[in-house]
C-alpha cells in the first residue's frame, strides 16, 4: 500500500501525512488538510494561493471523451476494469458491482506519485545512471592497459619457464657427457690391462720356440708352464648404455605449475558475485605423500555415518541418534544439535556461510540451522532425499530416491528452488541405482557413489556422463564398496571403500593414484576435506581420523 494513502484510497495530506487532505496550494504544488492549512500561510515568504483541491483538480484536468460515445466525456473509472467509462457505458450494466470512481478523483491520486517519480528520477536516479556511465566509460579506457599487464606478466612467466626447461636440458646434455667419459676411461684401463698380457704371452711363445729350437737341457729342465695363469681371460667390463625415459607431459598439471589466471567476474550492486565456471584458480601443486600419515584421531562415542569440517580443527558429524555435533580435534563436545523432528539425520553439509544443512529422509525434509533456529527449506513428495553437498555457487546438490526405491536422481537447489535435475544418461538409462554420497569437483563435475551398483559416477555441470569409476582394475577377485566422497583443490576424487578398509584417490578423469589403507582404518563411511587438504574420515568404530596425505 501506498505510504500516504488509506486502505479505501484517501488521499492524505503531503506535510502530516496523516489527515485526509482538502486544499491545494498552486504556488508551492502542495496538497493540505484543514489543519495544516493556516501552519502553511504562516509561511509569509511566499504570497499563497490555497484553493479547494477539488477544484484544484477540475481547473487542471478535463473530461477525456468516450472511445464509444463520441458525445459523452468519461466522467467515472471502474477500479476493476481499469478504464475510463461515461455515463451511458454505466447505464449499460457492463460495471454493475465493481467499484467506480471519480475519474478527476482518480487522477488526481496519482498526481502525487508523478510528482514524487519525478523527483526520484530527476534528483536519484539519473544522476546514478549517468556516473555508472562515466564509470564505464573510464574502465574502457583502462581496459587495454590493465590487460597489456596480464600478457606481459604472463610472457615472463614463460621465459622463467623457458629458461628452466633449458637449465634441465642442459644438465641432462652435462650428465650425459660425464657418462660418455666414465664409459670411455673404463674402456681405455681394460685395454691397457688386455694389452699388456698380450704382450707377456707373446714373449712366453718366443721363449718357448727358442728352447725347441736349442734342444738346451738346461733350459728345457728349468722351465715352467704359465698356460694355468693365461687360461683365465683378463676381465671384460660390460657397460650397460644409460637410456633417456622421456616422462609424458601432463598438460593439466604443466598448466597448474605455469600459474593460475585468477577468474574474470561481474558483481551485482547486491555485492553478488557470478564467476565464468571454467574460471577457477590453480592451487600451489602439492604431491602425494608416499604414505599418508594420520595426525589426529577424534573420539565420537558413536559410529559416525558422516563428516563436515568446519575448519583445520573443529568438525560435525552425525551418527545414529537425532544429534548433530560438533567437535574438536581433542575429541571434546563443542556444539550439540538435535534434529526439529527428533529423527537421525541422513547427511550433512556447510553453506558458504558455515551454517549447517542436514537431511531428513524419514520426513523427507532438507533442514537449515542458522542462528540457532532450524528451518525446513526444503520439502519433497514421492521422493526421499539423501546425502548432500555445497557447490562452489553456493547451490546445494541433493541425492534422492523414490518411495518405492526404484529410481535414483540428482538434484540441483539454488536458493532453495529446484533448478536442476540429474537421472538418465544420453541413451535414457539410468545413471545411478541408488545415489550415496555427493560431492562437486573443482573442475564442477558431479561425483556421485553409486553403493548399489559398486561405483563411483561423474557428471560434468550439464549432467552429461563422463565416466564411472569400479575399482581398481588389478583387484577384480576385490568387491568395491564406495560410500563417503569427497574432492580436494588439486580435483583429485577421495572415496571410502567401506568393505575394504581404505581410501580410493583418482584424478579428475578417473584415473586410480593410489590407496590410503595405513591409517588405522575401519569400515570407513563419510569424508571431507578442509582448506589445506587434510582428510578427515569417520570409522565405524566411533573414530574420526585427520589424515595428510599431500
Amino acid at each position: 500500500m501506498h505510504p500516504r494513502r488509506s486502505a479505501q484510497e484517501v488521499l492524505l495530506c503531503d506535510l502530516c501525512e496523516t489527515v485526509p487532505l482538502q486544499s491545494h496550494c498552486k504556488v508551492c504544488h502542495i496538497n493540505l488538510c484543514v489543519n495544516c492549512v493556516n501552519k502553511h500561510l504562516a509561511d509569509s515568504s511566499k504570497d499563497h494561493n490555497v484553493v479547494s483541491y477539488v477544484k484544484h483538480i477540475k481547473s487542471t484536468t478535463s473530461y477525456p471523451k468516450c472511445p464509444k460515445h463520441a458525445e459523452k466525456h468519461c466522467e467515472l473509472y471502474c477500479e476493476k476494469c481499469g478504464i475510463p467509462f461515461c455515463s451511458t457505458c454505466n447505464s449499460s450494466g457492463k460495471h454493475k458491482g465493481h467499484k467506480i470512481s471519480d475519474i478527476l478523483e482518480k487522477s488526481g491520486s496519482k498526481t502525487g506519485d508523478l510528482q514524487k517519480d519525478l523527483k526520484e528520477l530527476e534528483t536519484r536516479i539519473y544522476p546514478q545512471y549517468e556516473k555508472m556511465a562515466s564509470d564505464v566509460q573510464t574502465e574502457k579506457a583502462e581496459l587495454d592497459t590493465n590487460y597489456e599487464k596480464l600478457t606481459t606478466a604472463t610472457d615472463q612467466q614463460g621465459e622463467i619457464v623457458h629458461r628452466e626447461v633449458t637449465a634441465i636440458v642442459n644438465q641432462r646434455k652435462s650428465d650425459i657427457a660425464e657418462m660418455k667419459n666414465k664409459h670411455l676411461a673404463a674402456l681405455n684401463k681394460n685395454t691397457d690391462e688386455i694389452t699388456n698380457r698380450i704382450t707377456e704371452l707373446r714373449q712366453i711363445i718366443q721363449d718357448l720356440k727358442k728352447i725347441l729350437d736349442t734342444n738346451d737341457v738346461s733350459l728345457t729342465s728349468t722351465y715352467k708352464s704359465r698356460n694355468s695363469e693365461f687360461r683365465t681371460l683378463p676381465t671384460k667390463i660390460r657397460v650397460t648404455l644409460p637410456s633417456f625415459s622421456p616422462q609424458k607431459i601432463n598438460k593439466d598439471q604443466l598448466n597448474e605449475m605455469f600459474g593460475s589466471l585468477s577468474p574474470l567476474s561481474f558483481n551485482t550492486e547486491n555485492g553478488e558475485t557470478m564467476k565464468s565456471p571454467e574460471a577457477v584458480s590453480s592451487p600451489p601443486v602439492k604431491q602425494l605423500l608416499d604414505e599418508p600419515r594420520l595426525t589426529a584421531t577424534i573420539d565420537t562415542g558413536y559410529p559416525p555415518f558422516s563428516v563436515s569440517c568446519l575448519d583445520e580443527e573443529q568438525v560435525w558429524t552425525r551418527g545414529n541418534t537425532k544429534f548433530i555435533k560438533l567437535l574438536n580435534l581433542r575429541s571434546k563436545l563443542l556444539k550439540s544439535i538435535q534434529t526439529k523432528s527428533g529423527n537421525m539425520p541422513r547427511d550433512i553439509a556447510l553453506t558458504r556461510d558455515r551454517d549447517l544443512v542436514y537431511t531428513d529422509d524419514r520426513n523427507k525434509t532438507v533442514n537449515l540451522v542458522k542462528n540457532k533456529k532450524i528451518q525446513t527449506v526444503i520439502t519433497l513428495q514421492g521422493w526421499g532425499p539423501r546425502n548432500v553437498c555445497n557447490t562452489a555457487s553456493d547451490d546445494l546438490l541433493l541425492t534422492m530416491i523414490s518411495d518405492d526405491y526404484k529410481q535414483s536422481k540428482v538434484v540441483r537447489y539454488s536458493d532453495f528452488t529446484e533448478k536442476q535435475t540429474i537421472q538418465f544418461d544420453d541413451q535414457g538409462r539410468p545413471l545411478y541405482s541408488s545415489g550415496e554420497h555427493i560431492s562437486e569437483n573443482r573442475n564442477l563435475d558431479i561425483c556421485v557413489t553409486d553403493y548399489g551398483a559398486g561405483a563411483v559416477v561423474v557428471v560434468n555441470q550439464s549432467g552429461k556422463l563422463r565416466f564411472r569409476y569400479t575399482g581398481h582394475p588389478s583387484n577384480t577377485n576385490e568387491s568395491f564398496n564406495p560410500v563417503g566422497i569427497t574432492t580436494d583443490s588439486h580435483s583429485h576424487i577421495l572415496t571410502a571403500d567401506y568393505g575394504c578398509h581404505r581410501v580410493h584417490i583418482l584424478d579428475q578423469n578417473g584415473q586410480f593414484l593410489r590407496y590410503i589403507h595405513n591409517c588405522e582404518l575401519f569400515l570407513p563411511c563419510g569424508l571431507c576435506v578442509d582448506i589445506r587438504d587434510n582428510l578427515f574420515v569417520a570409522n565405524y568404530d566411533n573414530t574420526v581420523k585427520k589424515i595428510q596425505y599431500l
